[in-house]
């Protein structure tokens, strides 16, 4: 589940409403001021259970240091929400909304961000497209393996989607919610209403593909396209060890975040923006 430690929104960020023409999509959407020279945008996609907001601590450091970034709400996620049958939220289908989110954003190619689950659509997305050099400028995956989840997350979301039909979302809250006390309540009744938010059809697909997801490892090597792995540890979800081979294989650029939990983006922000930014700034360097 992805984490939240605070709600604050940098002055700058504007919440928008993007339309595509696979439908609308909520986003908070940062420029670099006019002090600043525009180095390139980036397109952020939130995991399982997250949103938009996911990527708030990291947004002043990279407006800093030159970047764009847009961070969306998905289909079915959140403020995006909206009803939808189940086939609507395949990957392939999902990975389409990023496309049509790059074009509607209007300023790429882009640097594709995805974050756990969010990185399984990134991927997709990718593969899909080829790694399109006018949509892509280059892909990160953040704490996010190489194929399904763990063990003990499969577990969970196998418990998750056997109630799901039986149980309504307010009653699965208190099962899925932390009791870390240093969380304000603010936080906590915005995650509460993020869940409740969801569409149920999109809790339904994601959990069965993070439980099922193949490897596809071998296959995005192929693909021409920067890339680099970002691995927040301690994680449960995906194990370091095995997200830092994932990387070793693709030839990626691995940056590793001690202390940042399964959300470096929320627990280590300005180390993420960090080594972001000199990956994607090596990018640009003659």
């Amino acid at each position: 589940m992805s984490q939240l430690l605070t709600l604050a929104v940098p002055s700058s960020a504007r919440a928008r409403t993007l339309a595509t023409s696979r439908g609308s999509f909520a986003a908070f959407d940062m420029a670099p001021d006019d002090s600043v020279s525009h180095r390139g945008t980036v397109l952020m996609v939130p995991g399982f259970m997250g949103s938009k907001e996911d990527f708030l601590p990291m947004l002043p450091a990279l407006s800093r240091a030159g970047y764009r970034v847009v961070s969306i709400d998905g289909r079915g996620q959140h403020e995006t929400g909206g009803s939808h049958p189940l086939a609507a939220y395949a990957r392939e289908e999902l990975a389409r909304d990023l496309v049509a989110v790059v074009e509607a954003v209007g300023d790429g190619p882009v640097h594709l961000l995805g974050h756990s689950y969010g990185a399984l659509l990134a991927r997709t997305a990718v593969l899909q497209t080829e790694g399109d050099p006018s949509l892509w400028r280059s892909l990160t995956l953040m704490n996010f393996g190489p194929a399904g989840v763990s063990d003990q997350q499969r577990e969970r979301l196998n418990l998750l989607l056997s109630v799901i039909d039986a149980m309504t979302l307010e009653e699965i809250w208190p099962f899925l919610e932390g009791q870390d006390e240093t969380i304000s309540d603010e936080v906590h009744t915005f995650m509460r209403a993020r869940w409740l938010a969801n569409d149920l059809h999109h809790i339904k697909a994601a959990a069965d593909q993070l439980i099922s997801e193949p490897d596809r490892t071998d296959t995005l090597t192929a693909v021409r396209l920067p890339k680099a792995v970002v691995s927040g540890s301690p994680d449960a979800t995906w194990a370091p060890e095995g997200v830092a081979r994932m990387a070793n294989v693709l030839s990626a650029r691995l940056i590793a975040l001690p202390g940042g939990g399964h959300s470096p983006n929320v627990h280590r922000p300005e180390e993420s923006a960090t080594g972001l930014t000199d990956f994607w700034d090596s990018l640009t360097r003659p």
